[in-house]
């Protein structure tokens, strides 16, 4: 099994080769090039969905977090107006993003999951106000993960991407 160090620089090359891949792309002129990824991958480098999204993405507390999650929620309900899977998926990740950062602050005061050597998970401080936000935001993130059309988008995106290569 890996240690936490090797697992931090195999993560660290594969973030610097996807966002080389995303650079001065905007994938709403080119939804083609766009790669769904693992869980939140990207989701601070495609364009023009970040600039669209980060602005509203808040989680300190859960009246904060509440206002945030509905309102990219109702981008996510945009982007599916406008039959725009990138927006979409994008939405989710940052309802995703919301969740899990707010888990992990709810579980970590100052955020910092592992100790100073990367060697052990520090003890579980639960912050039932962090938990919250993050329960206010994982609600949206399974509309959106759940939602049929954004199913049926998905699966059309991987299908192109695949006779694309």
């Amino acid at each position: 099994m890996k240690n936490k160090k090797t697992r931090d620089a195999e993560f660290e090359n594969i973030r610097k080769e996807y966002s080389n891949k995303y650079f001065g792309i905007d994938f709403r002129k080119h939804p083609e090039l766009y790669v769904i990824g693992k869980g939140e991958q990207g989701v601070l480098m495609a364009e023009p969905y970040r600039s669209e999204i980060l602005p509203y993405w808040k989680f300190k507390t859960p009246e904060i977090s509440q206002i945030s999650a509905d309102k990219i929620y109702e981008l996510f309900l945009d982007y599916k107006k406008n039959n725009d899977f990138v927006g979409m998926d994008m939405a989710r990740k940052y309802l995703q993003m919301g969740f899990t950062r707010s888990r992990r602050y709810a579980n970590h005061k100052t955020g910092t999951k592992w100790n100073k050597d990367k060697t052990e998970i520090l003890p579980i401080e639960l912050d039932e106000v962090k938990a919250e936000s993050a329960k206010i935001f994982y609600e949206k993130y399974l509309l959106a993960k759940n939602d049929a059309d954004y199913i049926k988008l998905s699966n059309l995106h991987k299908e192109k991407s695949k006779t694309q290569k």
